[in-house]
């Protein structure tokens, strides 16, 4: 189902509250220009009467009769004794009530309702009175005419929050443009100019991503090269093997080539797994669901089961491998991985020592580390050369005939996933030691 858009979200949200803010506006100024009106219309009245107060002899409104029917007041005089000395209308709906209530007052007079000031002054009763119905008109259409700009701005208004929506998130409508019209090959950073404050993160965080993706993907080039290049030295090998085995006269030369073949095909299946083994290894690459979380292991069981299958191995080379280990070396990883580890630094070290050397390895828990040592009594690594030996491939030789070149690169690779160091340092047997430390929380990352 297809998500709304921020953008129709934001509408959706501004639009109605902008009504809303305009209704309540709109509803209160014009009850408050309304009461204000009803107040003014007062005050005229109360002015009115007062004026008449000080006055003589009252005398008619100049203009003929028909235009004082037009006034929208009316003005009524008593004497002291009751009689009524003066009346601006003769129309008998203006007649106001024969009892004045002094002071404001509403009445109702021959069905009209009024407003009507009564006031006492030299004997006589003053009284000024105007129709609610002209009152109400007059006052609707003052207050009317103070919402009219509301009226007005609002199409302007919701205007200009569309539009301002629509500018605020041009960034956002930016970067999926320029991302749609990428292929798989542009894995270049998004720019980040002109970013608001909450895209910026976003657009971090998929830079990130692009990166860490463009160096897994130089990493799976660079890995296929490397194989491509590495393959193509060992099947040469094994089809210049086999054509001397076909070219074989006698059984001697016979048993000779198929011994070479044998060892070359054992060669090429060990660099074929070695490569297997550390394309699983990358830290780039995709774990199944079931390796990507991390499990509790026993480094000490994994490393003793390491060790034992290897052992036949050290035994055919003579040379001597010790283990050492506590009870238990528990922490949160890849069993496979950490398994895969431990044999490949145990393999590389019998591959170069000599026959009869001495493989010590131990497990240990530092604090809230679990320690993994390899060492051995072999020629070691020269200082200037210890970090260019993670590199794959690095080192081989035609001589070194056995060696994949690859041990020490998958050792790197599985402790990285387990968020671990690897270092290479002298072995106090004189050789080489190898000493891995891993958190037992590290966990192994997908």
């Amino acid at each position: 189902m297809k998500g709304t858009s921020i953008r129709a979200r934001l509408l959706l949200s501004l639009l109605p509250l902008f009504i809303l803010a305009e209704v309540v506006i709109g509803t209160v100024s014009y009850r408050y220009v309304l009461n204000e009106s009803h107040e003014l219309f007062d005050y005229h009245l109360r002015q009115m009467a007062l004026s008449l107060r000080d006055q003589g002899a009252v005398l008619p409104p100049p203009g003929p009769p028909e235009d004082r029917e037009q006034f929208d007041f009316v003005v009524q005089i008593w004497s002291a004794d009751g009689s009524k000395i003066y009346l601006s209308h003769t129309r008998s709906r203006a007649r106001l009530p024969e009892r004045a209530t002094l002071g404001f007052a509403d009445v109702v007079t021959d069905g009209e309702r009024w407003r009507v000031y009564s006031t006492l002054a030299r004997g006589r009763v003053i009284q000024v009175g105007q129709p609610f119905e002209v009152r109400e008109r007059i006052a609707a259409s003052a207050a009317l005419r103070s919402i009219t700009p509301l009226l007005i701005f609002a199409p302007i208004v919701a205007l200009a929050i569309w539009w301002l929506v629509g500018q605020s998130l041009e960034p956002v409508e930016r970067i999926a443009s320029e991302l749609k019209r990428r292929d798989a090959q542009r894995l270049d950073p998004v720019s980040e100019d002109r970013l608001p404050a909450e895209v910026e993160p976003m657009v971090r965080s998929l830079n990130g991503l692009l990166e860490r993706l463009r160096r897994a993907f130089e990493t799976q080039r660079a890995f296929v090269a490397d194989a491509a290049h590495e393959l193509r030295t060992p099947i040469a090998a094994l089809k210049l093997q086999a054509g001397l085995l076909g070219r074989a006269r006698d059984e001697a030369s016979r048993s000779e080539a198929l011994r070479e073949l044998n060892a070359g095909i054992d060669r090429s299946a060990h660099l074929v797994d070695q490569l297997l083994t550390l394309a699983r290894s990358e830290p780039q690459a995709r774990a199944t669901p079931a390796a990507a979380q991390a499990a509790d292991v026993d480094l000490a069981r994994i490393a003793g089961d390491a060790v034992a299958e290897i052992l036949p191995l050290g035994e055919a080379h003579g040379s001597h491998i010790e283990y050492k280990a506590p009870e238990a070396a528990p922490l949160q990883g890849d069993a496979s991985a950490l398994h895969s580890l431990v044999r490949n630094l145990v393999d590389n070290a019998l591959r170069h020592t000599p026959a009869g050397s001495r493989i010590a390895v131990e497990v240990a828990q530092r604090g809230g580390a679990v320690c993994l040592s390899v060492d051995d009594d072999g020629p070691g690594i020269p200082v200037d050369e210890r970090e260019r030996v993670f590199d794959r491939f690095y080192g081989r030789t035609a001589g070194d005939a056995a060696g994949s070149g690859l041990g020490l690169a998958i050792a790197k690779a599985v402790v990285e996933r387990h968020a671990g160091s690897i270092e290479l340092d002298r072995s106090p047997l004189g050789g080489l030691r190898v000493l891995v430390s891993m958190p037992r929380q590290g966990g192994a990352p997908a």
